[in-house]
Order: C-alpha cells, then sequence, then structure tokens
C-alpha cells in the first residue's frame, strides 16, 4: 500500500494513416461511398492528451482527450445523397470526418509482479463525431454526439527495469452487430528518469455504427510516439 498518490500527465502524438472509411447516411437511402477509396483521404498529424492518478498500487484512474479530424477530396461519377443533400456527378467534393473522444477510465491491476502488470477496467466515452461533404455551392453535415461503454485492459511485459513492451486500449461490439468500437496500442516502454517515460508504437482506431440514422465503419493507422510526466 502506497500512502501517496501517483499523478501522471502523458501526451501522444505523431502520424495517422487511413485504412478505409465507408459512409451512407442514412443508411436506407442515401448513397453509399467511400471517403478512402473514391476520394482521396490525407494523412495527418494527431495529438492526444491524457491525465491521471494512480494510487494504492493497482488502482488507476485517467482522462483522456482524443481529438481527431480528416479530411478528403474527389469527384464521384454518380449521384450522391447524403444526408439532406444530393450532389449531381462529377462535381468535385471536400469531405471531412470528425471522430473526437472523450474518456473518463478506471482501471484495476489484476497482476503486479516484477515481469507483468495486467489490468482490467471501464472506460466511459463521449463521442463527438461529424462526417461532413461539400462542393457545388451545397454542403451537408451529419453529427453525432452520445455516450459508449467500453472495456479497457492493460497488457504489460517488462523486459528490464527500464524498458518494457505494452498492449492496452479500449474495444466493445455491441450484441447485434450494429456497432463496436477499438482502439489498441503495442508499443515499447523505456524510462528516461523516475519521473520522465517515453513510448513509441502502433495504435488501430476501427469501429464504427450500422443503424437506422446512420451506416459508418472506419478503419485509421496510427505511428505513434509519447511521454508521460510523474509528478
Amino acid at each position: 500500500y502506497k500512502a501517496d498518490a501517483q499523478w501522471f500527465i502523458d501526451v501522444e502524438s505523431g502520424y495517422v494513416f487511413n485504412g478505409y472509411n465507408n459512409v451512407q447516411i442514412p443508411r436506407d437511402t442515401g448513397t453509399r461511398f467511400s471517403l478512402t477509396d473514391e476520394f482521396k483521404a490525407k494523412s495527418s498529424i494527431f495529438y492526444r492528451l491524457r491525465m491521471g492518478v494512480q494510487f494504492k498500487e493497482r488502482h488507476t484512474l485517467f482522462a483522456l482527450f482524443a481529438p481527431l479530424s480528416i479530411q478528403a477530396s474527389g469527384k464521384l461519377n454518380k449521384p450522391v445523397k447524403f444526408f439532406n443533400e444530393e450532389f449531381t456527378p462529377e462535381t468535385p467534393l471536400d469531405g471531412k470526418y470528425t471522430f473526437n473522444s472523450y474518456r473518463i477510465t478506471y482501471r484495476y491491476s489484476l497482476k503486479n509482479s516484477e515481469k507483468w502488470r495486467i489490468g482490467l477496467g471501464f472506460t466511459a466515452k463521449i463521442r463527438d463525431a461529424a462526417v461532413k461533404l461539400q462542393g457545388g455551392g451545397k454542403t451537408s453535415e451529419k453529427t453525432n454526439v452520445g455516450f459508449v461503454p467500453l472495456l479497457n485492459f492493460q497488457l504489460e511485459y517488462k523486459m528490464t527495469d527500464k524498458a518494457s513492451i505494452l498492449l492496452e486500449g479500449d474495444a466493445l461490439a455491441s450484441p447485434g452487430g450494429q456497432g463496436r468500437a477499438e482502439d489498441v496500442l503495442l508499443g515499447v516502454q523505456y524510462w528516461l528518469s523516475d519521473k520522465i517515460q517515453i513510448r513509441a508504437g502502433y495504435r488501430i482506431l476501427e469501429g464504427g455504427a450500422d443503424v437506422e440514422e446512420v451506416y459508418n465503419f472506419a478503419l485509421l493507422h496510427f505511428v505513434s510516439l509519447g511521454v508521460r510526466f510523474i509528478y
């Protein structure tokens, strides 16, 4: 038992690459299109900020702010019905995919040994999402703000006193297949001092919804660098 809580700030940044991003809004009457296959989606720099506290050795509580915005452009050789507008064929279009996350996570360490740390927890996520198309003097944007419960996990193998391999993330799928979300990092960590830890890795963000209002599933790849400050 440690009487003192250990507070931390974690900053992560890097480059995000597009996998797939399929959209149909509304699901039944809209035109299905791909922001990655039929448009040219731009890779971009991303950042994340996490602040939290570890207490009584096995308990961790933290908040995450993870903004994300992807730009795309192109034109389709078919009419596009999107939300409340219809765009004519061959109209130059600009698209924007926004997926901002605000999360609070509690995690309990089931195992915390010399070599392994294994934790499970719960994440309460607020999703602030939007898909926007504009071109030919028209603009249409579908926004969605909602609550998403997720399971949180952590698996860390300590190779040395200073270096470790980390697998952690949030993930959950609905029983009926109407939606899913996975945000998972695989990386290597290294302690520069007892107060500063650096990290490099690969992150995957995948998921979406297949409901009456919206069909949208996306896959994004992240090459990330991070640093954690303990105080």
